[in-house]
């Protein structure tokens, strides 16, 4: 894709820019919208040809689905054949906030959106601005994360200018986003929920309002087809090759110094603020704190934001600090796993 448009970003949009964004939309063109999880590539989610550009804009695989963002649950029902009880029990419990959902689409909502799978992606963001503009805009936004395909996901507009500039018309800036980790993806069938994206409502989480909660399958298998955004093709990808550590600080710092021996250039490190003091003496090493050892929800916070950072220092090599798999420390451990190509050793 050829990168000649102007693309505007707008802080603190007035009404009338709100109206001036919603029009684009509805247009067909390309504007990157805020929500709580990371910062979206929004187009009019039933006109195939706005959604051709995000697929051009992002350089992204066709048979990769689109969630379609809408203001509240009653902006579904023109774009679903059927809402079960226990769907409609996830929404009035989890929306707005990062959760998708999959349901059967009706003949308004396009192949394009869905990847040609029956169903459709849904989602009501916990964003008022992003939740204004979906309102005046009156249609359903298709909005992947804003980056070129395989890159970490934006959670500021600055992130989001440098990989879009040129691509789309219009950014709307409204600060960091405040999870920082893409919503989870659930499809429902009767009164069972499966999890096809861990993200940012954890199992825990729906089993308190559903009884059958399970992993999809496809979570661990490479060659299915996709049926939730994220969950086939490399992505999250920094630019440095990246090895993920499990484990307490001391071992996680010695296991640092073992695979940091023999690299020439700078190394960035993912750490918590008590491995931080282990290895702080180092001059390799490039350290972005998240919180303490063991907090998911700030690693998850600063994750593709401090990815994206030593993709513009230029590290040689990314040395993260996982934790966990419970909890919301599945969805992030899911991401770590996409962007280090499965490099994770468990101590």
């Amino acid at each position: 894709m050829r990168d000649n448009m102007d693309t505007q970003i707008i802080t603190n949009p007035s009404e009338q820019e709100l109206d001036m964004l919603a029009r684009a939309l509805r247009n067909g063109e390309l504007v990157s919208i805020p929500t709580e999880t990371v910062y979206g590539l929004g187009a009019n989610g039933l006109d195939p040809e706005a959604m051709d550009k995000i697929y051009a804009a992002k350089g992204r695989p066709s048979d990769n689905p689109l969630i379609l963002h809408v203001p509240n649950s009653e902006s579904i029902k023109p774009l679903v054949t059927e809402v079960s009880n226990t769907a409609q029990l996830l929404m009035d419990t989890f929306w707005p906030g990062p959760l998708t959902i999959t349901l059967p689409k009706s003949d308004l909502v396009p192949n394009r959106a869905t990847g040609g799978l029956p169903r459709v992606a849904l989602r009501c963001p916990d964003h008022k601005i992003c939740r204004a503009l979906l309102e005046r805009a009156g249609v359903p936004v298709a909005a992947p994360s804003a980056n070129i395909s395989g890159r970490p996901s934006p959670t500021t507009a600055q992130d989001v200018y440098h990989d879009m500039k040129g691509r789309i018309s219009y950014i709307l800036d409204a600060g960091p986003c405040t999870i920082g980790v893409e919503s989870t993806v659930v499809e429902v069938h009767d009164d069972k929920v499966i999890i096809l994206r861990p993200g940012g409502i954890t199992k825990a989480q729906l089993e308190n309002v559903v009884s059958t909660v399970e992993y999809d399958t496809a979570l661990v298998n490479a060659t299915t087809k996709p049926k939730a955004p994220g969950m086939k093709y490399t992505h999250y990808a920094p630019d440095a090759p990246m090895t993920v550590v499990v484990g307490n600080p001391e071992v996680i710092a010695s296991t640092f110094k073992e695979l940091s021996e023999g690299i020439e250039g700078p190394i960035g490190c993912l750490v918590s603020h008590e491995t931080y003091n282990l290895i702080k003496d180092d001059m390799r090493f490039m350290c972005h704190c998240f919180g303490h050892h063991g907090d998911a929800l700030s690693l998850g916070h600063d994750f593709y934001k401090s990815l994206l950072h030593f993709n513009e220092n230029h590290v040689t090599l990314i040395l993260a600090e996982g934790v966990n798999d419970n909890g919301f420390g599945v969805a992030i451990m899911n991401r770590m796993e996409k962007a280090s190509s499965h490099h994770i050793i468990y101590k």
